[in-house]
C-alpha cells in the first residue's frame, strides 16, 4: 500500500504563487487572490515553478484533501490569468421586468407585477453587467463570482409554483465557459 501521496501543479508564466502561514497567495495579470489551506498533516511547498501538495501518511481522506486543494489552486491560477465568467438570462413571460445595476446594488423591478423592487447587494470582487436580456458576472475569485450568480438566480425564485408554467425569473445559462441545459 502506498503511504506517500502528492500532486504537482505547474505555475504558468506571468503568475506567481507564494505560501505564507498556510495561506496560498496567487498573483497574476488580473490581480491577487488568497486561499486558506489549513490542514495539520497536509504539507505544501514550491519548487522550480511548481506547487507540490503531499501527505506522508496518505489515507483516502488525505488523498481527497490533496485533490481538493489542487482543484482550488487551479481555480485561483485560472482566475488571475483569465478570470471567471458566469452568464444568466432574464426570462419574463407574464410581466416585463426591469433589471439594473446601480453601484453595488442589483435591482429587479416589476417582477411578477410586484410594486416593491427586489434588491441584492453585490459582493466585493464581482462585477455585474446587464445587457438587454443577458446578465454577466465576472471576477477573479470563482467562489465570489459563483455565489453572486446564485444569489441573483435565488432572488427570483418562487416556492409553490410550477417552474414549467411560471417561468418568470433569472436563470444561470453558463458557468465559467460551460453551458447549462440544452
Amino acid at each position: 500500500m502506498k503511504r506517500y501521496h502528492e500532486n504537482e501543479i505547474e505555475v504558468p508564466e506571468g503568475c506567481t504563487v507564494s505560501i505564507e502561514d498556510r495561506v496560498i497567495i496567487v498573483k497574476g495579470p488580473k490581480g491577487e487572490v488568497k486561499r486558506n489551506v489549513k490542514n495539520k498533516l497536509l504539507k505544501n511547498e514550491i519548487k522550480d515553478n511548481k506547487v507540490l501538495f503531499y501527505a506522508e501518511k496518505a489515507s483516502k481522506n488525505y488523498k481527497k484533501i490533496i485533490a481538493t486543494f489542487t482543484a482550488h489552486l487551479k481555480n485561483l491560477i485560472k482566475g488571475v490569468t483569465q478570470g471567471h465568467i458566469y452568464k444568466l438570462k432574464i426570462c419574463a413571460g407574464h410581466f416585463p421586468m426591469t433589471v439594473s445595476v446601480k453601484g453595488d446594488i442589483f435591482e429587479i423591478k416589476n417582477f411578477i407585477g410586484e410594486a416593491k423592487p427586489r434588491k441584492l447587494k453585490i459582493k466585493q470582487g464581482a462585477a455585474v453587467k446587464v445587457d438587454n436580456k443577458d446578465i454577466t458576472v465576472e471576477g477573479i475569485n470563482k467562489e465570489i463570482v459563483s455565489q453572486v450568480a446564485a444569489d441573483i438566480e435565488k432572488l427570483t425564485k418562487r416556492s409553490n409554483f410550477d417552474r414549467r408554467i411560471f417561468q418568470d425569473g433569472i436563470y444561470i445559462t453558463e458557468k465559467d465557459g460551460k453551458k447549462i441545459g440544452k
